[in-house]
Formats: structure tokens, sequence, C-alpha cells
């Protein structure tokens, strides 16, 4: 059995990511690696960005990702940034020639 090179990331809060690296016999999955660091299994996890199920299989040189639930709906945050900054310094709207039509 050929054993396979894993990292293993997670972020407990914002700006603060903790890193594992595993050697795990295969095949294994993305629980069997959770599992074996001792870390709670997280309801959302993904290998290189791309969400993927507990039970998706592993292979040589793959990084985990165990993702948080979100604190702020980001729709909600746009809308709340778009009203601090005003309509006329976000978007098209921020650089504009002068003596231009809106959002050129």
């Amino acid at each position: 059995m050929a054993d396979a090179q894993i990292l293993l990331w997670r972020s407990l809060q914002a700006g603060q990511v903790e890193e594992l690296a595993l050697a795990l016999p295969l095949p294994a999955t993305v629980a069997d690696a959770v599992r074996i660091a001792g870390w709670p299994a997280a309801e959302v996890c993904g290998i290189w960005g791309r969400v993927c199920a507990a039970n998706t299989l592993l292979h040589d040189g793959d990084r985990v990702e165990l993702y948080r639930p979100l604190t702020v709906d980001p729709k909600v945050a746009r809308r709340e940034r778009f009203i601090q900054q005003g309509a006329r310094g976000a978007g098209l709207f921020a650089a504009r020639r002068p003596h231009s039509k809106a959002g050129y």
C-alpha cells in the first residue's frame, strides 16, 4: 500500500489558519484525514477550494480544507459596504471622466 501526502487546513477565526501535513495509507477519505488529525468534523469541506463530501477519496498531494460557517450573509455585507461608501464612491461611479455619462 502506498502512502499519500495530504495537507489539512482549517481556519478557526478570521486571519488564523492552521495547517497539518499527514501521510495516509490509500485509499483514504476526507473523513479519515480529519479523524486521524484529531480535528472535529466540519459541516463543509473541500479539496483545493472545491467543495466535496466527507466520503471523497483522496489522492497524493491533495489539500483538504475545512470551512467554518459564514458569520454574515455576503449579500448583506456588500449592501452595507455600498451604503457606507455612498452611491457615487463605489462600482462604476467611482472613477469617471469629467463631463461623462454615469457608468462611463
